[in-house]
């Protein structure tokens, strides 16, 4: 009829910035992560000087660990894990509020590290997914900074509920070849 169509960039000016939900959900995840250490072996060292004033993982918005996996959303596995704790870390994993993620940190939790015998799990990822492996024993803090900027960037691009659950993760295998059970 004599109704103009114009843009709503044009209607609205300067004055409201136009995004995607996904956009504005996954900056806020990515500026706000909220970790939980679980901190085994040596490699603790390491991951405490990563939270002091030269490193500053602060402007990360990763500063405080939260001593609660029900407000984190962030785990950090750090040292090598045993086959006694794998219950542990599971039930510590499961905890966790959706969407979680999780850093592998150092060699003995990404593969076992020296440590190859029937005690010490040979990587994580056969229990709980991992998005992002620091190599190293122990991985100097400059790795550890860039390993929370990969996650950051993993996670700006995540897609609303594109995160799949991992399969099979309520039982595993005992050195014996047992199952554990949840």
């Amino acid at each position: 009829m004599g109704i103009k169509s114009t843009g709503i960039e044009n209607m609205l000016g300067e004055s409201v910035v136009l995004t995607k939900a996904d956009n504005l959900i996954n900056w806020a995840r990515k500026w706000s992560l909220f970790q939980f250490p679980f901190v085994t072996a040596c490699c603790g060292m390491e991951f405490m000087s990563v939270y002091g004033p030269h490193y500053d993982a602060a402007r990360f918005g990763a500063e405080y660990p939260r001593f609660s996996p029900r407000q984190a959303d962030l785990l950090f596995v750090v040292g090598t894990i045993s086959h006694k704790q794998l219950p542990i870390l599971k039930n510590v994993y499961d905890q966790m509020s959706d969407p979680k993620w999780v850093i592998s940190f150092g060699a003995c939790a990404s593969s076992g590290g020296f440590y190859n015998n029937y005690a010490t799990v040979q990587g994580i990822d056969t229990v709980i997914p991992v998005d992002v492996y620091i190599p190293g024993c122990p991985p100097r803090p400059e790795a550890i900074m860039d390993a929370i900027m990969k996650l950051q960037e993993k996670i700006q691009d995540q897609k609303y509920k594109s995160r799949k659950s991992y399969p099979n993760l309520g039982e595993f295998n005992k050195p014996g070849g047992e199952k554990w059970v949840k």
